[in-house]
């Protein structure tokens, strides 16, 4: 059996100057109902303070691969603390479904999570349909 080497000092070449990873903030959205991704649905990110406050971040809208076109958040943007994703379904489910029962089972979906670490990627997809949804914690 051959034992591997740790000795990190036979790199002819470290790279001391590198700067540290940045972190950034992602999100997409699949539809379990259709199976493909959710394209142009508004996606609201919001700060939630201390105090139970909740500031607006920013609004976008997803593309054609259920995806933000630029992260949420990046680099000095991304700070450590409690966020919600709120999800506008609604009129997605209504143009994607027929025959959907008023009011809307879902509409508006909710996602708060927090940010410990603001150097990694936090990846927080949403997988919805009319009447059920999930998340984790992706990369």
């Amino acid at each position: 059996m051959t034992e591997l080497s740790t000795d990190l000092s036979l790199d002819p070449s470290p790279n001391l100057t590198e700067s540290p990873a940045t972190g950034k903030l992602t999100t997409h959205i699949l539809d379990t109902g259709r199976g493909c991704p959710a394209a142009n649905v508004q996606i609201e990110l919001w700060a939630l303070a201390p105090d139970g406050q909740r500031i607006l971040l920013k609004t976008v809208c997803t593309n054609q691969d259920g995806r933000t076109d630029q992260p949420l958040l990046a680099g000095a943007e991304l700070k450590r603390g409690s966020y919600e994703l709120l999800f506008d379904m609604g009129p997605y489910f209504q143009q994607n479904f027929a025959n959907l029962a008023q009011p809307l089972f879902l509409d508006l979906i909710p996602i708060r999570f927090g940010i410990v670490d603001s150097t990694v990627h936090y990846h927080v997809p949403l997988l919805a349909s009319p009447w059920s949804y999930t998340t984790y914690r992706g990369s």
